[in-house]
């Protein structure tokens, strides 16, 4: 397929916030856009040229979708691959349905990091409480149980400090296949974020370090201040599998960084990346017009970063006592807010970010932290007419 140019439509599997920015930038190219969503009120479906209700694994609709444009992406790693499978018969579907199945199943991921040598904690395939058993007294304690299917933001996981935490730890995943990992002791997470295109070029963003609160992200800062050695190495580590991969579009690989020098690979997105928000506003191309560029088998665009950043995530928590006072963002001139258009806030759901730029990036990520206690500590609803309401939609 040769590039397909600006008035070509582009099919999105998938409503959310990451569907959402790839509208922004794609319309602003002047591509048109369907969204495949169950959900009308969806971020992404206000900014949709036409939208398609249906579930992500509904093959009706995705066929739907698929006669309705021109290639087709993902805004979720959750879409089923044997329904790519049947999509990719119609028109190209990047990533395809070939990284999917690689991605989505942690043993396949983690052998498949095996196969190419990537470097990775220790892990055990577990199918039953006895098997678990087994790999906990192989592998040693703590160590981390994940769903081998659909776990994300911690969802799926359990960390396991004892043997007498064995049992409860295998029902709370639901007694379900899952992997047994190493506890790292890490000094960092890291991200690295990078674009491919049909052809094989390649970009890579500057290596971003992560902060998660209860398993899910809550700070990114880039550039991370890591060693050019470090640096290195994660780039070629991420390249490696992206090409083994063929993987079209954008891709974060999350790594730990180890005893100052070494990196091991914790998981593999094959999408634009919540570590990527820091792009769009702050790099020259976005994580979000990249990924356009690349399935649509363009020229990628320039990933420099001309001054540091910092991205928090505004969760659903901040919403506790009404609308938050965002006097308090957008008074700051370094700061950018995002919101994603979310009717119903709930606790840990992602409803926004904000951004900050500045020539120190331990600045940008200290003013970050600054305006999210602020935002804490307001709890405030907006008022209309001396009466507090509540924006919640």
């Amino acid at each position: 397929m040769s590039s397909l140019l600006p008035g070509a439509t582009l099919g999105i599997i998938g409503g959310g916030q990451l569907a959402r920015m790839m509208i922004f930038e794609a319309r602003r190219m002047g591509y048109r856009v369907c969204v495949l969503t169950p959900d009308r009120h969806a971020p992404a479906v206000a900014l949709a040229d036409r939208w398609i209700p249906g579930r992500i694994d509904e093959l009706e609709a995705g066929n739907q979708l698929a006669r309705e444009v021109d290639v087709i992406t993902l805004d979720t790693e959750h879409v089923p691959a044997s329904m790519l499978a049947e999509l990719e018969r119609i028109r190209p579907v990047r990533p395809s349905s070939s990284v999917l199945r690689t991605i989505q199943d942690r043993r396949a991921q983690r052998r498949f990091l095996d196969i190419i040598n990537a470097p990775q904690p220790r892990c055990l395939p577990v199918d039953t409480l006895a098997e678990l058993r087994e790999a906990a007294a192989s592998l040693g304690f703590p160590c981390v149980l994940k769903s081998r299917r659909s776990g994300y933001d911690g969802k799926g996981q359990a960390v396991i400090a004892a043997a007498h935490q064995l049992e409860a730890s295998w029902a709370a995943i639901g007694a379900r296949p899952a992997m047994l990992e190493e506890f790292v002791e890490f000094d960092a997470e890291i991200s690295v974020l990078l674009a491919r295109n049909p052809r094989g070029e390649m970009r890579f963003y500057p290596v971003a370090r992560n902060v998660h609160r209860n398993h899910v992200l809550h700070t990114t800062v880039a550039p991370a201040p890591i060693s050019n050695a470090v640096e290195a190495e994660a780039f070629e580590i991420a390249a490696r599998i992206a090409n083994a991969l063929d993987h079209v579009g954008m891709m974060a690989v999350e790594m730990f960084l180890v005893g100052g020098s070494t990196v091991l690979v914790n998981e593999i997105a094959p999408r634009p990346h919540n570590s990527g928000h820091y792009t769009f506003g702050a790099c020259v191309t976005s994580q979000f017009e990249q990924h356009i560029r690349a399935v649509f088998d363009l020229p990628l665009g320039d990933p420099s970063l001309p001054r540091p950043a910092a991205m928090v995530n505004l969760l659903g928590d901040l919403w506790h006592n009404g609308e938050p006072d965002w006097t308090q963002v957008l008074a700051r001139a370094e700061a950018r807010l995002h919101l994603y258009g979310k009717a119903h806030p709930r606790p840990g759901r992602k409803m926004g970010h904000v951004l900050v730029l500045d020539e120190d990036p331990l600045l940008a990520l200290d003013a970050s932290e600054e305006l999210i206690a602020r935002l804490e500590a307001s709890g405030a609803r907006r008022s209309v007419g001396g009466e507090q309401i509540s924006c919640h939609g």
